[in-house]
């Protein structure tokens, strides 16, 4: 019946940045964008890809900032595979993305993690 989760919304601040962030330093590919007429605040919605997995991005006219507090009801991260994490970290130095937790190895699978650009948490996974 249920088969798989289809895709991860996201509110961006700002948009344009989101896009750079996820396609440049990330490796996802932009799939399909469009404007929105006459649906609320939404202006335009993005579909970026990264193998199967996929974000939509949603732009909206009046989106208000994260909440402050550290712990929240809702999702707590994305979270992403990488093949090895110290080339991973390497490449978002270089790329000037600073880690919000360095790599711990947790005998079963290393996690780090980092932040996109509206400070939503990123847990990268090396299993």
């Amino acid at each position: 019946m249920f088969k798989r989760i289809d895709h991860v919304e996201l509110i961006p601040s700002d948009i344009e940045k989101t896009i750079k962030f996820y396609t440049e330093i990330l490796g996802f590919t932009l799939s399909e964008r469009k404007s929105v007429a006459g649906v609320g605040t939404l202006k335009e919605y993005v579909y970026l890809d990264l193998g199967d997995t996929r974000l939509e991005l949603m732009a909206y006219a009046e989106a208000g900032p994260k909440p402050k507090k550290v712990i929240h009801v809702g999702y707590g991260a994305i979270s992403i595979e990488v093949d090895d994490m110290d080339l991973a970290v390497a490449h978002l130095k270089e790329k000037g993305v600073a880690l919000s937790a360095e790599p711990l190895d947790l005998g079963h699978c290393i996690r780090a993690e980092i932040k996109d650009p509206d400070g939503l948490p990123i847990e990268l996974m090396q299993w």
